[in-house]
């Protein structure tokens, strides 16, 4: 989404001290208020836990802001009372573009995203073992650097979903930074079609191909969904439950016959219910279902 403003852009950053056992449960919160609008950086654990939370919000979106922060309060209390622990504290500020690179930089490490598939930030240099692969990448101003349990658990069902199967197309869609339609080319897919709403998105996804050389089979793109016509193979889509039923009838025009489609940004309980059944009443048969934590993610086959 992008502003009239000639503003500097800012950043909302949340920043949580909290018992390290309301960890997980707080991250996963933060991430599905925010329509995975946040990236998360966790300080080395102690007696309490500092989560930084940031939310692509300016000083001049006081109302979302104020919801935002009304909402985080709430679970925040409900959290405390049902661990019995101490409610934990939360302060908030704006910050600019170049104070979110240089947290980044700080926090954004080489690490295995799942066995054998290893991201790498550009300014960390990194040399793959024998049965990695890798994947080198920049942010930017995009959101996606892999360590949401989302990412990871759409990347288990890409590679198993190629396995064996070179000749195919797959479509990327919300491809944020382009870590999924990257590792579909690493794994070994022909062609790959990655699409964003976001310019800034489009751009760091684009230049993170360039520097996996991958550019030769992947297409990187601001095309809206509903404009394109050609099916696919296989068609991927980490985004988040009330989109992905929004984007249902053009996700399943856009899935070949027999083809596969995987969705993820799904929280397990009555949102993979949704979504199983409004993707079944299309024509969709479930294969697998992925767990971890509090996120799923789904492997259907058309037809």
């Amino acid at each position: 989404m992008t502003s009239s403003s000639t503003q500097p852009r800012q950043w909302l950053k949340i920043a949580i001290h909290t018992n390290p056992a309301l960890t997980d449960a707080i991250e996963d919160f933060m991430m599905g208020i925010s329509d995975a609008g946040v990236e998360l950086t966790v300080d080395q654990p102690g007696e309490t836990t500092l989560i930084n939370g940031y939310f692509d919000k300016s000083q001049a979106d006081q109302e979302e802001t104020e919801g935002i922060i009304k909402q985080l309060t709430g679970y925040l209390q409900e959290l405390a009372e049902i661990f019995e622990v101490a409610v934990p504290t939360m302060t908030t500020t704006f910050i600019k573009d170049e104070d979110w690179s240089a947290t980044w930089k700080e926090h954004f490490k080489p690490f295995a995203i799942i066995p054998g598939l290893v991201i790498a930030p550009t300014w960390e240099e990194y040399h793959g073992k024998e049965d990695e692969q890798v994947i080198v990448m920049d942010p930017g101003m995009a959101f996606g650097t892999g360590h949401h349990a989302t990412t990871s658990l759409s990347l288990q069902l890409l590679r198993d979903a190629l396995a064996g199967r070179s000749a195919i197309s797959v479509l990327d869609v919300g491809t944020g930074t382009g870590i999924l339609g990257m590792a579909a080319g690493l794994f070994g897919t022909a062609r790959v079609m990655a699409i964003d709403n976001d310019p800034e998105a489009v751009s760091a996804a684009s230049e993170n191909c360039v520097r996996n050389n991958l550019q030769g089979i992947m297409e990187v793109a601001i095309t809206p969904l509903g404009s394109l016509s050609e099916p696919f193979s296989l068609v991927i889509a980490n985004i988040v439950h009330d989109v992905l039923l929004e984007l249902a009838p053009d996700l399943t025009r856009l899935t070949a016959n027999g083809g596969q489609l995987i969705l993820s940004g799904i929280l397990s309980g009555p949102q993979v219910t949704n979504i199983i059944a409004c993707f079944a009443n299309l024509g969709f048969s479930l294969n697998r279902q992925e767990q971890q934590k509090e996120w799923a993610a789904l492997l259907f086959t058309k037809g």
